[in-house]
């Protein structure tokens, strides 16, 4: 494969990844107006929220495994082909339980796109420009997440709710016969079965840098979530904003998000050129964000909304800079045909620990308020960064050459 269709795949990459931010906001964002519509509580919402997080995390592991076996080309294809469907059924809810059926529905589809997407920039373009590759196919998430809150609320507003759900099923079908064109033309190795079955999860498991990983990811993934999905909930009940007003903010956040995962995996990548080992390179650059994630808990006690949002954004730029060098630590750590199930299986352990945070999170914001969730994520990405940081670096894989 060429450099220049590598790079064009990874295009396509980033779009994937957009595409699945953008379906899953859509519900965040209409939230206010399905809760109204519906007539659910937060803890209701919160168990709707739970369905996509729970088939999501179980998919992430799954998904990575099919990723390893079947190979990024069609396994990602089979993923935004299903999560479409996903997006129009919402199109038919009539109640919680609907709308929770459509939300898992949606997770099983979506729960494999990043361990692909991971996996396909690591292995198409060269070890050199590996973080740079990870951070833009994986910084499509944050573009999906900037353009979600108004592409939302223009379309809820001129089609309803309903047709924004099937106005992003729609996009997904034209991703679709976008990727499948692309590869014309190109000669990919077929995976091979024997190879795919030497990744096992217990082979994995046993690695202590790799429960590292999982264990780290425990603990950073429920700020992320929170962010997502409950932030427009945030500003709608504590800020007191329209849906318009919080279409015309909340992209904020995630466009910093998309700016400094992109530019941090840059960084990451000149440093290493420069002699930095990658794990340092990768450590050092998270350290950086993790010292800013405190910034999380100004948040809450913010005077205004726009000082709120900036605050979440600040966050959210240390995010991007934290998952770029996250996601590439773990491609530095195993081996290219291992990739999917690594980054599969590290986030499961975030999904479980999300699923776990977010029933916990509406029932605390009904009682109490936003507070004490901002005050709890202010403190997490540290944490993260010392299981990181503790026990013995990697041993370097012989096919990766030196990493610590």
């Amino acid at each position: 494969m060429t450099p220049a269709r590598a790079w064009l795949l990874c295009g396509l990459l980033f779009c994937a990844t957009a595409l699945s931010f953008l379906d899953r906001q859509v519900l965040s964002v209409l939230a206010p107006k399905l809760m109204a519509d519906f007539r659910m509580s937060n803890t209701e919402y919160s168990r709707v929220v739970f369905a996509f997080v729970l088939s999501y995390t179980v998919m992430f592991s799954l998904g990575g495994r099919l990723m390893d076996r079947v190979g990024t080309k069609l396994g990602l294809a089979l993923s935004v082909g299903l999560w479409s469907l996903a997006s129009a059924a919402h199109s038919l809810a009539t109640g919680a339980w609907t709308l929770g059926a459509s939300r898992f529905l949606l997770g099983v589809g979506e729960g494999a796109c990043f361990p692909a997407v991971t996996k396909g920039a690591v292995e198409w373009t060269a070890p050199e420009q590996r973080a740079l590759a990870v951070g833009f196919a994986n910084g499509g998430s944050a573009f999906g997440a900037v353009i979600a809150p108004p592409l939302t609320a223009w379309a809820a507003g001129s089609l309803g709710w309903r047709g924004a759900f099937l106005g992003t099923a729609l996009i997904g079908l034209l991703w679709l016969a976008a990727w499948l064109f692309a590869f014309r033309g190109v000669e990919l190795p077929r995976p091979v079965g024997r190879s795919a079955e030497k990744v096992s999860f217990g082979s994995l498991l046993a690695r202590p840098e790799v429960r590292r990983l999982l264990l780290a990811r425990f603990f950073f993934d429920p700020v992320f979530y929170f962010y997502m999905f409950w932030i427009p909930q945030y500003l709608s009940r504590e800020r007191g904003l329209s849906l318009d007003a919080i279409g015309s903010l909340t992209w904020i956040p995630f466009f910093a998000l998309g700016i400094t995962n992109i530019a941090a995996g840059r960084v990451s990548d000149v440093m290493v050129t420069r002699g930095w080992a990658p794990r340092r390179a990768r450590m050092t650059m998270m350290l950086i964000a993790a010292v800013v994630t405190p910034a999380s808990w100004l948040a809450s006690s913010a005077p205004t909304a726009p000082i709120a949002i900036g605050l979440m954004s600040l966050l959210m730029m240390a995010h991007g800079v934290w998952i770029a060098n996250f996601i590439t630590l773990i491609g530095d750590t195993v081996a290219p045909h291992e990739v999917g199930t690594a980054v599969g299986l590290t986030g499961t352990c975030g999904g479980i620990a999300a699923m776990l945070s977010n029933l916990v999170t509406g029932p605390v914001i009904d009682h109490y308020s936003f507070a004490p969730v901002f005050l709890v994520s202010a403190i997490l990405y540290p944490i993260a960064w010392v299981v990181l940081a503790s026990g013995h670096r990697p041993r370097p894989h012989a096919a990766l050459g030196e990493i610590a």
